[in-house]
């Protein structure tokens, strides 16, 4: 049985990445055989997201799709993992009878057994409650391979308990690995060619404090700056409440952090920042950024917001729009507010018409639009460095990215010339604009 083959198919956040890698260290070191094409596999792991309604109607298209494989392919065993598995258990096993195993976010370490289960004849279903914790994973940790640019985790769980957020309820109690654990993680990591190290957590800004009594993150920094080998270390996904002026020197003065921060703001206007439970207000987000700005030259400041939340005037969202021209982030995503279920903003009063959500996410999209252009248009005729990551399918452009620029989220680089290696960062000129990316040539001068 352990010989089966398998495949993890993932879907959602990077923090879901993680999971899938480790469920795939957990497999082969049981002797399943790892295979990519879902036509050869015998048992595939659906890796979901539960988190808006696009993402679940996402997720369970894709769980239909792979069902198909029965008939098909190879496919005897269809697992079903993450945060809607962890959501839904119930209504998948009763309404979606090609499912044979459930698996939550709390116990996805017991993924071969459940496969030995469904191979037994069982329909098992595995959701506990979230409190898995991740240093338990020193063999993936020690060992782990990655391409030129990899997410480590260093915390799971979120406190915070923003209204409109089912992810506490998903993904437990915030639980913070340790610093040893995680530089371990990331010495591996570089012995095995990777270049970038991406720092995901629901909340990185206030890492470590369960488990040391204050937010250690710059700490986490100062660790991994020594690692050699590593070149880019970038922090995602930092609640500006934690943004402290430490965490503002160490992103400055360290070499090897990229001078990119993200800050999820998801509004500006007070009152409905307190709707959702978000701390902070406007006038501490405005001297935030520019006290970001002032103290990290030449900074890519990112955000994501929501639009059309329950209350959203139109003067609000006027404020807002208003909000994103005079900031002008380097980077934005917006998202247009999803009901769910079992959250305090489900019960809140005067919700909006889809229509109007998707009119405002667009509207700010197209403000952004143009504060991008102008953004990348002046790296035109600059020398940047830019990690190399794979080859464009016409087969003699070669992709990769700015310092400013996170893995999936943000732009691109189209690079073309020669003597080009994947996983090396290069020094590019760059030569036009592309929408949101970038085209440039390889220079022989490094960047300044």
């Amino acid at each position: 049985m352990n010989h089966l083959s398998v495949t993890i198919v993932t879907l959602g956040c990077a923090k879901n990445s993680v999971d899938s890698d480790i469920m795939q260290d957990i497999l082969r070191s049981k002797e399943f055989h790892i295979v990519e094409d879902l036509k050869d596999a015998q048992v595939i792991v659906v890796n979901t997201c539960g988190f808006i309604d696009s993402a679940k109607e996402e997720s369970i298209n894709t769980i239909l799709d792979i069902a198909e494989y029965k008939t098909t392919g190879k496919l005897q065993y269809l697992i079903v993992t993450g945060c809607l598995a962890q959501r839904y258990k119930d209504e998948l096993m009763k309404e979606i009878p090609e499912i044979d195993g459930i698996v939550g976010t709390g116990d996805f370490d017991n993924i071969h057994k459940i496969i030995s289960e469904c191979h037994q004849g069982s329909r098992p279903v595995y959701v506990g409650h979230p409190a898995i914790s991740y240093d338990q994973f020193t063999n993936f940790h020690e060992n782990r391979k990655a391409g030129p640019s990899a997410y480590v985790k260093i915390a799971e769980g979120c406190n915070n308990f923003c209204t409109f957020c089912i992810i506490p309820k998903l993904r437990g109690a915030y639980r913070s690995r340790t610093i040893e654990s995680i530089t371990r993680e990331v010495q591996a990591l570089a012995k095995n060619g990777t270049k970038e190290i991406n720092l995901v957590a629901q909340d990185s800004s206030c890492y470590g404090i369960d488990i040391y009594g204050e937010p250690k993150i710059t700490g986490l920094l100062y660790a991994l700056q020594e690692v050699e080998g590593i070149e880019w270390i970038r922090l995602l996904y930092a609640y500006p409440g934690n943004f402290n002026d430490d965490l503002i020197h160490a992103v400055a003065s360290l070499s090897k952090v990229c001078k990119y921060v993200e800050l999820p703001l998801q509004h500006s206007e007070d009152r409905i920042l307190k709707l959702m439970r978000r701390p902070g207000l406007q006038t501490n987000i405005r001297e935030l950024i520019a006290k970001i700005r002032t103290q990290i030259p030449n900074v890519a400041i990112r955000t994501s917001l929501i639009v059309g939340f329950p209350g959203e005037t139109i003067e609000d969202f006027e404020l807002l729009k208003q909000f994103v021209q005079e900031i002008k982030f380097d980077r934005l995503g917006v998202f247009t507010y999803s009901l769910e279920e079992d959250t305090a903003a489900a019960n809140l009063t005067n919700h909006i018409e889809q229509d109007v959500k998707e009119r405002r996410a667009h509207e700010i999209m197209e403000i952004q639009r143009g504060i991008t252009e102008t953004r990348n248009s002046n790296f035109v005729g600059k020398i940047l460095p830019i990690l190399i990551e794979k080859l464009h399918e016409d087969g003699t452009t070669y992709i990769g990215r700015t310092p400013f620029d996170a893995p999936e989220i943000d732009g691109e680089v189209f690079v073309t010339g020669k003597e080009i290696e994947i996983g090396k960062i290069i020094p590019v000129t760059i030569t036009h604009v592309i929408d949101y990316d970038l085209a440039g040539e390889v220079s022989n001068v490094k960047p300044s």
